[in-house]
């Protein structure tokens, strides 16, 4: 405090940025859980705004591709799988695929909404203050909405088809967390490099496209090669998929999987979070 501030009865206060963890300010998040909610729910709305077909979008999609892979796959390519026994029975390859199709589902929408967000709400970003994260977290979030339309539509196929679903199902809630978690990290990337590079808004599409044959949406993981094998274990979707399946049709148990997605999402989920705020007090310059 300087004499002149000290005479008038003044005090100064210095502001210097935090550093490490605390530069996150994830506290800021539940301040701000108004603003999240009401951008999610901005997001549902717009995407189904004027479209004719609304929320039924959301069935058309999964079932659609449902009946593609069905038939181009398994009935002209004949592509095979290692059949789930449920109650001495083979799963058949429509429920088979259309579990698959249900995390990825939520992992790719969540990923290509999160991926353009910050630029999206360019906006938002220069005219008031608030927690940036707030912006990929809705866009991954808005995505639930989808996922439980869908998931009534599986259950309604599983009927049809006589399956009912396995005890493991009470670990459903974590595995989407998982996938959710998994858009996240990713978008959290991708999100930050958009706002420089905005070359990256048309790589996503590509690598979404790409990243689902790489994942067992289709196919069941019968991998003889060692090499091709850890590929696959590097992949964090891998064991998101096979986790809904042995949750929902039974199977063995996806532990290996499972163990190295949640390690791979927690390393990129925490580099993410650091590069994005790193970059953060260039958004509203660069945006």
């Amino acid at each position: 405090m300087t004499d002149a501030a000290a005479a008038a009865g003044k005090t100064r206060r210095l502001i210097r940025p935090s550093k490490g963890w605390a530069a996150l300010h994830l506290r800021e998040l539940w301040e701000y859980r108004e603003l999240l909610y009401f951008l999610t729910w901005r997001d549902v709305k717009v995407r189904y705004k004027q479209a004719i077909l609304g929320v039924v979008w959301a069935v058309l999609q999964p079932v659609i591709t449902m009946v593609v892979f069905t038939i181009v796959f398994n009935r002209l390519m004949n592509i095979s799988y290692t059949p789930v026994q449920v109650d001495g029975k083979d799963v058949p390859y429509p429920v088979f695929t259309y579990v698959g199709l249900l995390p990825w589902n939520l992992f790719a929408g969540a990923l290509g909404r999160a991926g353009i967000s910050l630029v999206g709400n360019a906006n938002l970003l220069t005219k008031v203050y608030f927690p940036r994260l707030v912006i990929p977290i809705s866009a991954v979030v808005g995505g639930l909405v989808d996922f439980v339309i869908s998931f009534v539509v599986l259950l309604v196929l599983m009927a049809a088809y006589g399956i009912a679903p396995s005890w493991q199902m009470v670990w459903l809630p974590l595995l989407v967390l998982l996938a959710m978690a998994t858009a996240l990290a990713f978008g959290l990337w991708l999100s930050a490099l958009n706002v420089l590079y905005r070359d990256v808004q048309y790589i996503i599409p590509f690598l979404v496209q790409l990243w689902m044959f790489l994942s067992p949406v289709i196919y069941s993981p019968t991998f003889n090669d060692p090499l091709y094998r850890f590929l696959y274990y590097l992949n964090p979707m891998a064991g998101v998929i096979e986790g809904f399946r042995w949750a929902l049709i039974g199977g063995a148990p996806p532990d290996r999987t499972i163990g190295l997605a949640v390690l791979i999402v927690a390393v990129l989920l925490v580099t993410g979070l650091g590069y994005f705020k790193r970059m953060e007090r260039t958004f509203a310059d660069v945006v």
